[in-house]
């Protein structure tokens, strides 16, 4: 059984409701048909194992053609189902929605990461998901090729701009770093002199938020010089169109909310025949 059954189920029940009065009005309960997922645009295929789990749930036989991780092609049939037709038209619209958004987040960060891993850099993702579809979101984007970053609140210390609103930068790494010796603390900073201070009071990583290409340049070099073995996370405002200049400054991780907020669904339909 798929880990998040109970969340895909709920999926199900939110499209169908107390039932699909037009399949039921229309089909008998004894119909069967075969039904092909096919992809209509070009990109990395994610969410195979959702739709896989979903449908056999009902069961349904289900071949799967291709798999997470995979570049598929216009035409090219990915999953093929057979059994009760009255099933596959009720999962149909969940099937295809987990399908094309967990596609379309993988092909975005599939593109990225092509980029960055060039210059050794990883691409990360963000906590910039849809409520209550975050785990699918992640799962997207390691299918891709990327890092999920932190799930929840309570995996990674982060110290960001709010905090260091009521907190003075110092005295919040000193608090954090007595949280527990398992954690790293990482710190969200503006400038490069915030990013020495954070790593002289014991922080792990800095991240440097929505600095331009060349600030990030001069900040990296700094950190470089004097704290080698520091981690370093450049985030905000990064896209495919300028992913290479800063994934050439080789920080170690470049974060992007772009690959779940900015990726285009990868557009699918279910064809009976």
């Amino acid at each position: 059984m798929h880990p998040r059954m109970e969340e895909l189920l709920r999926f199900v029940e939110e499209d169908v409701g107390y039932g699909d009065i037009t399949t039921g009005s229309v089909l008998g309960e004894d119909r069967s048909a075969c039904a092909q997922v096919v992809v209509k645009q070009k990109g990395v295929l994610a969410g195979v194992a959702e739709a896989k789990a979903l449908l056999e749930h009902f069961a349904l036989n289900v071949r799967t053609l291709k798999r997470d991780g995979e570049e598929v092609s216009p035409g090219e049939a990915v999953v093929e189902v057979e059994g009760s037709a009255v099933s596959m038209l009720m999962l149909e619209r969940v099937v295809l929605n987990l399908l094309m958004r967990m596609s379309g987040i993988a092909t975005a960060t599939r593109r990225l990461a092509d980029v960055a891993k060039r210059y050794g850099v990883v691409i990360a993702g963000t906590r910039k998901t849809t409520p209550g579809f975050r785990y699918f979101e992640k799962r997207a984007i390691a299918v891709g090729g990327g890092d999920p970053h932190r799930f929840r609140l309570d995996d990674a210390v982060l110290i960001k701009d709010n905090h260091l609103a009521l907190v003075e930068l110092g005295e919040a790494v000193r608090r954090a770093k007595k949280a527990g010796f398992t954690r790293k603390v990482e710190v969200e900073v503006g400038n490069a002199g915030q990013a020495l201070e954070a790593l002289k009071a014991g922080a792990d990583i800095v991240m440097l938020d929505n600095f331009s290409v060349g600030e990030a340049e001069r900040a990296i070099s700094l950190v470089r010089r004097h704290y080698p073995d520091a981690v370093i996370e450049l985030s905000g405002g990064i896209t495919p169109d300028n992913i290479e200049s800063y994934a050439r400054l080789r920080p170690d991780i470049i974060s992007t909310g772009y690959i779940t907020t900015g990726a285009a669904w990868l557009d699918m339909s279910l064809r009976l025949g």
